[in-house]
């Protein structure tokens, strides 16, 4: 076996994705076992300006859109399962995709990319299928682990933990508005 971060093989791009996927969980437990979740208009736990460490829970999908958004007829459990589920067979066609870009000789350049998307994907899934069980919630209190009654959530129906944030795109409300005029607000999606 040869770890060569140069031409991403099998064994390289396995070692990447858990070395990834440690880093992720051990920030996340982090993050849960030591801060309160981020309220709008609270100061950041990290702020550089450009870049902002926030905890904040994401209960569904990307931006914290639901299923049910886009489905009302189905409740929020049924949802959130669902979308579960989706992510669990998403993720196994993200590693098939890996290993046979891997087994073709993609880019190599591709191939880290497949390397960071599966790693942070599999991350989302045991936030989401496992976090639920394994943490006390976190709204106006830090969480515990393994908390004496069980957790905050059934299994599949785990909360995302999203904590960086890159502040790109900010503009201010017209002074005319009624009730956000003169307030500036920022493009500013919270992520990984």
């Amino acid at each position: 076996m040869r770890f060569n971060l140069s031409n991403i093989n099998l064994p390289t791009a396995f070692i990447v994705v858990l070395t990834l996927l440690l880093i992720d969980q051990a920030s996340k437990f982090y993050i849960k076992l030591n801060f309160e979740l981020s309220s709008y208009g609270t100061d950041a736990i990290v702020d550089w300006g450009f870049f902002k460490l926030l905890f904040v829970e994401n209960k569904g999908m990307a931006m914290g859109a639901k299923l049910n958004d886009f489905l009302p007829f189905i409740n929020d459990k049924t949802a959130k399962l669902g979308l579960t589920i989706f992510r669990l067979f998403a993720i196994i066609g993200i590693g098939y995709w890996l290993w046979n870009n891997i087994k073709n000789g993609s880019s190599n350049l591709f191939r880290w990319a497949l390397c960071l998307i599966f790693a942070g994907a599999l991350g989302n899934i045991i936030d989401s299928v496992f976090y639920g069980l394994i943490f006390s919630h976190s709204y106006g209190q830090i969480a515990t682990l393994f908390p004496e009654g069980g957790g905050y959530a059934p299994i599949f129906q785990g909360h995302v933990v999203d904590m960086l944030q890159f502040p790109l795109v900010s503009w201010n409300w017209p002074e005319w508005m009624p009730s956000i005029g003169g307030e500036q607000i920022y493009f500013f999606p919270v992520c990984v």
